[in-house]
């Protein structure tokens, strides 16, 4: 390739590679859950009277807000990530973009799906959305570094986006949107407790307190991912008595319950094993999309 062509090529790859740099700082597939659980909550809440064009705005404002909290979050933790080998090849502590792009960049984003939900939805939703953002930076982030109680703090922040898409259309008054939330919390603690047992010493490398971390044994962590668990299965077929799902969905929720039990037994009697805790973790990824399909499918 002669010299100009090459210049021209790396003309061109400059601007690619960085608008990738940016995509990364949004952590595309988190947003992409979050829109999951925020979907479901508005379609649930809808009925019948489905408007998908207020959906759409719902997505395209949730989708900011996320972007934003999550560029902030990394901008926040880039010299921690920068100590943990499986995230210091992001952009920032890698040092392809700069702290101030990245804060700039955060707050642009967070403001404008505010913007929108605030504008064309509804201010229960702005309002619920702005909450997860705020509980996610200025909580959960910062506790981190100082207690194992981040965990219950960073499960409210994620249990809130089905809330908010219930609030978009409809009132809060009523059970559904809390069972909802229900089922994002107690969630959050096996799938949380995997990973971060999974990836203890990387966490120990930027001090970062989740339990696994100082749960040497492993010991304390099991009980805990067992109880969180057990709750998860219960609070996950309350909506069949809620007159919220069907018996579809609860055979359904009541397998999906009983896998993540097994998982989370196992990874409680053999925690020095990491595949136990990948096992679990793999469970629960599929688990959450699996419980919210049935419970759309199969709504009352």
């Amino acid at each position: 390739m002669s010299h100009p062509a090459a210049d021209t090529a790396l003309g061109m790859a400059r601007p690619l590679n960085r608008a990738g740099d940016y995509l990364a700082l949004t952590k595309p597939r988190i947003v992409a859950m979050v829109l999951v659980t925020s979907s479901s909550g508005f379609y649930l809440a809808s009925g019948a009277a489905l408007d998908s064009f207020l959906g759409v705005k719902l997505v395209l404002g949730t989708a900011l807000s996320a972007a934003g909290t999550l560029t902030l979050n990394q901008y926040m933790e880039r010299r921690a990530d920068g100590l943990m080998l499986r995230t210091r090849g992001r952009p920032l502590p890698d040092g392809r973009l700069r702290p101030i792009e990245a804060l700039v960049f955060g707050l642009s984003l967070m403001a404008s799906g505010w913007v929108v939900l605030a504008a064309t939805v509804s201010w229960p939703a702005a309002a619920i959305t702005a909450a997860v953002g705020m509980i996610y930076l200025l909580a959960y982030t910062p506790l981190k570094y100082h207690s194992a109680f981040c965990t219950v703090v960073g499960a409210v922040s994620g249990a809130l986006p089905p809330v908010a898409g219930w609030a978009a259309v409809s009132s809060l008054a009523r059970p559904a949107p809390w069972l909802l939330f229900g089922i994002m919390f107690f969630w959050q603690f096996p799938h949380t407790f995997a990973i971060a047992r999974l990836y203890r010493e990387d966490f120990a490398r930027a001090r970062v307190r989740f339990l696994p971390v100082l749960d040497e044994e492993g010991w304390l962590t099991g009980r805990r991912v067992i109880e969180t668990c057990l709750a998860l299965f219960a609070v996950s077929v309350l909506p069949v008595f809620a007159g919220v799902a069907g018996r579809v969905y609860g055979l359904v929720a009541v397998a999906a319950g009983a896998a993540m039990l097994f998982y989370g037994v196992t990874m409680a009697c053999r925690p020095s094993e990491r595949n136990v805790a990948r096992r679990l973790l793999f469970a629960s990824l599929i688990y959450l999309p699996l419980v919210l399909l049935a419970l759309i499918l199969d709504r009352a």
